[in-house]
């Protein structure tokens, strides 16, 4: 047997108003659908280009590890459409083919809408799949319910005669498994902003059964209590139909079932019938309005049987109700001792959600409605179901009078394990005195502020208020904000789920400090990929008349932050102005400021450490309350020196490249030039040695010309003579160049190879030039040019 996991990619590719593009990629086996929830107008879904354009109003689907391009045309799409993927499970009747593994995409564009994961699931008649819940358990919840933990899990069987809704659950119940007849799917919706929990649950090929469905309870030990729904609730259950609960229930605990807000069909044949099967018992057959048997002998099995329903009345009610099974053993008081005395300012408080005669509570022997425990005490809990109670703390820390420690680390309290149910919520309420300020600083790290696109998705969530009540915010961790200064009594709440783990460090580290200007100072340090959400106190219910709130930002070197002021509300002032207000450290000047009657930009850019400040007048009507994104980017001026080094670097390396072509270039020449030497004749004209014969006149060619000659290499040996006969002096200037009815002074002919010759044939050869030179001279002093 081999798993399958759910995973896809969604890839953003560009944003411009009113559209987005998407990049959809669906792995082999699976399903992407994207829906358009709401129908709204002018928002549609297209696949494709030109001609070949495809748009819908409803959905688009990629199957089968295609990808395609969708362009979502509407200004919010993550308002209007969600996203689907949808895997197959086949089981044979020996095994089936995967597991249903919860996994999430890495792309924070995919969080950005709701989504819902589908597996769909086939089984070989006659026998049904099972998915197994064990390692977590579920619980039935009604449909406009919603989950704590915000996974809301969906189970359906599909059936000839249409699909039925088993039911929709959250995790931590009773709930152990679930057999499906046939064929039928089970998934899990995760709104915007939240990630999807992993987690797997079995699959596996389960018995023959003859019921649409049927869902397996463990119930837990002492007292418990659950509550079920009829299939398809708030309509009726499934006209002819058939629907199975088993129960496991402990040793020696009885279990008491009652059929609540009930309404029966008009039946066209036969009867609602309810049986309760048990091995080696009679089967017990009863109708829903009858008292039902109080199970005092173990496991047993409720199947529910509908008739055939009258349905052609449009008002005809069917089939629905609520099946509340409680299960007890026969003592089920639990004694408690409770010990605060260690712990100053500590109460504990412990009361029902709903009031019950079956639950009893006592404190020291009296009994109580609600108890509260300041130092110690003996507590009893009869018949008290842990899912109906709720247990609190409270914890005051006065520093009026100057004596506590600086800093308070605030901890949860460690409670017995007797209490009738976990510590669902702990607060502290923290007093600096006349004029002090309240300082909280998260050892955790940084938090953040819960809004929306901002969302806390952890199970467990900070408020903090003033004592009066007056909200400040609500805030989790992984966020920016570093620390919170409060002029003011504080109040600290923080809240758990049932299911979440208590944490056993300090929540929140509060210090004492002197009177501060502002009523909240927030210091907040953004993170560079991450930008960072922050609000008006109280939002978006506004902020108090006349209240003042800072943010101090820090900027890191060479980055800048844009501000986008979004959900902006102005009030009429009735005395004084709203203000919003930028500056950076150090500097005299206001980078921005506006009032309400002023017309606000919505975006800001600050290229250093600032403060922005928000202060609220006496509102006649409204409120002031508005959202901050804070974004880093790069310095554009930084950019700008970027691109000139970049610039300057690529001219230096070109003027570098081009000096040494030129280098190069030039020994060239210089090398080729070495090469031609010309030899004066005194007949007038000048030719290489190694010639057979003197080469042709300019008449002839004038294809090797030469535009200047060094007149010291033709009249070398005339200068000499004439040095030493003392007829030329200092005064010799030599021959600049020549005109075009000049001979040639030099030909590049290239003549044959010289012949070999002996040293004396060499040097007799020279004396025989200079000889019919001297003697071809005659009488002129002067030379000719040109000759």
């Amino acid at each position: 047997m081999f798993q399958l996991c759910m995973t896809f990619s969604l890839c953003l590719i560009v944003s411009f108003l009113w559209a987005q593009k998407l990049t959809l990629t669906a792995e082999p086996g699976a399903t992407i659908n994207i829906r358009n929830n709401n129908q709204v107008k002018g928002c549609k879904v297209c696949t494709g280009s030109g001609n070949t354009q495809r748009c819908s109003i409803e959905s688009m689907n990629s199957f089968n590890g295609s990808t395609v391009s969708v362009e979502l045309e509407c200004s919010r799409p993550q308002d209007v459409f969600s996203i689907e993927i949808v895997r197959r499970i086949n089981c044979t009747t020996k095994s089936c083919s995967g597991h249903i593994i919860q996994t999430d995409s890495n792309s924070i564009d995919v969080l950005r809408f709701n989504r819902t994961f589908t597996w769909n699931l086939t089984a070989a008649a006659p026998k049904a799949f099972q998915i197994d819940f064990t390692k977590t358990g579920l619980k039935q919840i009604s449909p406009s319910e919603k989950c704590p933990d915000r996974h809301t899990y969906t189970l359906q069987a599909f059936q000839s005669t249409g699909n039925v809704a088993v039911g929709k659950y959250c995790r931590s119940g009773t709930i152990s498994s679930a057999l499906i007849l046939k064929s039928g799917s089970f998934s899990v919706d995760v709104p915007a902003e939240q990630k999807l929990q992993n987690d797997k649950f079995d699959v596996t090929v389960g018995e023959k059964i003859k019921s649409l469905a049927r869902i397996s309870l463990t119930l837990p030990k002492g007292t418990s209590s659950s509550e079920l729904l009829s299939p398809d609730y708030p309509e009726s259950f499934p006209d002819d139909d058939i629907m199975e609960w088993y129960f496991q229930v402990p040793d020696k605990h009885r279990v008491d079932v009652q059929f609540l807000n009930l309404t029966q069909p008009d039946c066209v044949k036969k009867e609602v019938a309810v049986e309760y099967h048990q091995k080696g018992r009679v089967t017990s057959v009863l109708g829903l309005n009858d008292t039902q048997p109080l199970q005092n002998q173990g496991d047993f099995l409720l199947t529910l049987r509908n008739c055939e329903m009258e349905r052609a009345p449009a008002d005809s009610p069917g089939l629905t109700f609520t099946l509340k099974v409680s299960a007890s053993s026969p003592a089920s008081t639990v004694s408690c001792k409770v010990d605060l005395s260690k712990t100053e300012g500590l109460s504990l408080n412990i009361s029902t959600l709903t009031p019950t005669p079956d639950c009893v509570m006592k404190i020291n022997s009296v009994k109580k409605d609600n108890i509260t425990v300041t130092s110690s005490a003996d507590l009893s809990f009869e018949d008290c179901l842990p899912e109906n109670m709720e247990v609190t703390a409270t914890q005051l820390i006065d520093c009026s009078s100057g004596k506590c420690p600086d800093p308070v680390s605030l901890l949860v309290p460690l409670l017995p394990f007797c209490l009738p149910a976990p510590l669902s919520r702990v607060t502290w309420i923290l007093r600096p005195g006349r004029h002090g300020t309240v300082k909280l600083i998260s050892p955790t790290g940084p938090l953040k502020q819960s809004l929306p696109g901002q969302l806390c998705d952890d199970s467990v969530t900070i408020d903090v208020a003033e004592e009066n009540g007056t909200t400040i915010g609500t805030f989790c961790r992984d966020g920016a904000i570093q620390t919170v200064r409060i002029h003011t009594n504080v109040s600290v709440t923080l809240w758990s789920s049932m299911n979440a783990k208590t944490p056993r460090s300090a929540v929140l580290n509060a210090s004492f400090e002197n009177e501060i200007t502002e009523r909240y100072i927030f210091t907040v340090f953004p993170k560079r990929d991450t930008p960072e959400l922050v609000a008006t106190p109280a939002w978006p219910a506004g902020m108090k008349a006349s209240s003042t709130v800072s943010w101090i930002v820090s900027v890191p070197p060479k980055m800048e932050a844009q501000l986008i002021f979004t959900k902006l509300s102005q009030p009429k002032c009735s005395n004084g102005h709203t203000d919003i207000r930028v500056q950076r450290m150090g500097s005299p000047e206001e980078d921005y400021s506006r009032r309400e009657d002023e017309m606000a930009k919505s975006e800001l850019t600050v290229s250093e450490s600032f403060y922005l400040n928000m202060s609220n007048c006496s509102p006649e009507r409204g409120n002031f309350s508005v959202i901050t994104k804070i974004s880093l980017q790069k310095s554009k001026d930084l950019l700008l020196i970027n691109i000139l080094s970049v610039v300057a670097a690529l001219l230096v390396i070109f003027v570098m490249v081009l000096v040494v072509v030129c280098v190069v270039i030039r020994k060239k020449k210089k090398k080729k030039l070495n090469h031609e030497v010309s030899v004066y004749n005194p007949n007038g004209i000048n030719f290489l040695p190694g010639y057979n014969g003197p080469p042709k006149t300019h008449e002839d060619d004038d294809a090797h010309v030469y535009t200047s000659i060094d007149d010291t290499l033709v009249y070398t040996h005339l200068l000499k003579k004439g040095a030493d006969i003392g007829i030329y002096g200092e005064t010799y200037q030599p021959f600049t160049g020549h005109t075009d009815s000049q001979k040639p002074l030099l030909s590049s002919q290239k003549g044959p190879p010289l012949p070999n010759r002996s040293p004396s044939q060499v040097q007799t050869l020279m004396d025989q030039s200079e000889d019919e030179q001297s003697s071809n001279l005659g009488p002129r002093l002067e030379p000719e040019g040109g000759n």
